[in-house]
């Protein structure tokens, strides 16, 4: 037997419930309805009507009171012979005169199948039974036994009624568990009562009846069923086969047996599982960028410290020969210089390893990105951070602009940015921060008066650790906060980039989506 996913089987389970929901219903419907036997049965009962209305009317003597039995036994024949029934014609002392089983060619030969003798048949004959009560052929309550009467009529209950003028039917079965119904109604004239005609069905003739209908209900069931088990199984082909192998690959993935590339790809599939699929692959192919970057990024700081510590080794291996006070006083300043370069590094390290996750896991809000500008801008004027050079803005932005993002990130893209240019800057030289509208997007940018960036040079500086500076400030800076700054705006799903300024000066550009 092949394997099925959980998935497979509860699609086909619930498929299953809701088509035997229907098929019961239908089936229930029928049986507690019971409209082919109620509805036989008033056949039954107009049929005895018309032909006792017949002999009343063609075969009775008014002046004696009685039956002209030779009339009434062709009239009879003639009228039943058309219909699977059986008529007995009685005398109002219950005396049987006539009965078309005798008088039709259709009944000279009577087959009647013998009870069950060995255990297998009567076994047989119990599954049928409850075969018929389950599908409403027989239902399971009890009904009385039908026996042949003989000449006298009087055993049947119906026939006793119909003598005192009333119409009576009744439902019973015979030895062979097979349905009758039987109407007696007086044949009756001028308010006289001649006799009484009882008709019944032949046994069997309602069950079989009702056992095709059954039998056409269930070879549909069966073809429901069929199509149900071909749906399903389409469907756990389209779904739970597809998520299955999705499944296996993200568990490869995460046993490391898996590469980039184990996610497969359903392209045809123009639905959810084809946008999962490209969800999972996107997300499996950010994991090992993300996995990639932190191995670059592991050594880049490897290489980073390697430098200052080597430097650091040097200072203090040359510090033990040092052959006077003045040298060993430069070795200590050297010293002091590399440890204050690891000690910046080591928390530069720390801040940028932490970013990622930080801008991951904080809630965005809307930023105010005239406020921030401003009160950054004043920051600057009052501490006394800019050491002389002048931070000026001049804003653009339409009133109320506001971008998605963390503010505290947002704030550090500006100041990186501005200490960025104060490094580059002549001494009392101004940083200009520039703020206006550019289609959807609020456009800043910060301009210095250095003497600008190469060419080759304007991409490669937002990598991490990248760094040239003047001689006086080698070693004060990490060769973080340019890729900082890209980081942080690309997260808030916007953009920066370098150029030169005619004239001398660099400029950086920041682009934020304005909120809407």
């Amino acid at each position: 037997m092949p394997h099925f996913s959980a998935l497979t089987w509860r699609i086909i389970a619930l498929n299953a419930i809701a088509l035997i929901v229907v098929a019961g219903g239908v089936i229930g419907v029928q049986v507690t309805g019971r409209g082919l036997v109620e509805e036989r049965l008033t056949g039954v009962q107009e049929q005895a009507a018309i032909v006792a209305g017949t002999l009343a009317e063609y075969a009775t003597d008014t002046s004696s009171h009685t039956l002209k039995i030779a009339d009434a036994e062709p009239l009879l024949r003639q009228m039943i012979t058309p219909t699977r029934l059986r008529a007995r014609l009685y005398l109002p002392n219950g005396k049987l005169v006539l009965d078309t089983r005798m008088l039709l060619a259709r009944n000279l030969v009577q087959v009647a199948a013998l009870p069950p003798m060995d255990r297998l048949s009567r076994m047989r004959q119990g599954v049928e039974r409850v075969y018929d009560g389950i599908m409403g052929v027989r239902p399971f309550t009890e009904l009385a036994p039908y026996h042949e009467g003989g000449d006298d009529g009087r055993i049947y209950r119906e026939v006793n009624e119909a003598m005192e003028g009333r119409t009576f039917s009744a439902e019973r079965v015979n030895e062979q568990n097979k349905l009758v119904l039987s109407v007696a109604t007086p044949v009756e004239r001028f308010r006289a009562i001649y006799g009484v005609l009882f008709v019944s069905t032949e046994g069997g003739d309602i069950d079989d009846i009702l056992r095709q209908e059954r039998a056409r209900l269930f070879e549909v069931v069966l073809v429901a069923f069929a199509v149900m088990l071909l749906s399903s199984f389409y469907l756990a082909n389209t779904i739970a086969e597809p998520v299955r192998r999705l499944a296996a690959a993200a568990d490869l993935v995460r046993q490391g047996q898996g590469g980039r590339d184990a996610i497969p790809g359903f392209p045809e599939r123009q639905d959810e599982i084809g946008d999962l699929a490209d969800s999972l692959r996107e997300m499996t192919a950010a994991l090992y960028d993300r996995i990639g970057a932190i191995e670059r990024f592991a050594a880049d700081v490897a290489h980073e410290l390697k430098n200052p510590l080597t430097s650091l080794a040097n200072a203090m291996e040359m510090l033990v020969r040092a052959p006077d006070a003045a040298t060993r006083a430069r070795l200590m300043d050297m010293v002091r210089a590399d440890v204050k370069r690891i000690d910046r590094l080591i928390t530069d390290i720390s801040d940028a390893s932490r970013l990622d996750a930080e801008l991951n896991r904080e809630t965005r809000s809307e930023i105010d990105i005239s406020h921030l500008l401003a009160t950054l801008v004043e920051i600057y004027g009052v501490t006394g951070l800019t050491e002389g050079y002048r931070v000026t803005l001049q804003d653009q932005l339409p009133a109320g602009a506001r971008v998605r993002g963390h503010d505290e990130r947002l704030g550090q893209i500006f100041r990186n940015l501005i200490d960025n240019a104060i490094s580059f800057s002549p001494a009392g030289g101004e940083i200009r921060v520039t703020a206006r509208r550019q289609n959807v997007s609020a456009r800043i940018t910060v301009e210095d008066s250095g003497p600008g960036i190469p060419a080759e040079n304007l991409e490669s500086i937002f990598e991490r650790f990248y760094t040239e500076r003047p001689s006086d400030n080698f070693g004060k800076h990490s060769g973080l906060g340019l890729s900082i700054v890209r980081q942080i705006t690309q997260n808030a799903g916007g953009r920066v980039w370098a150029e030169n300024v005619p004239g001398g000066g660099a400029r950086f550009t920041v682009e934020l989506p304005l909120s809407s």
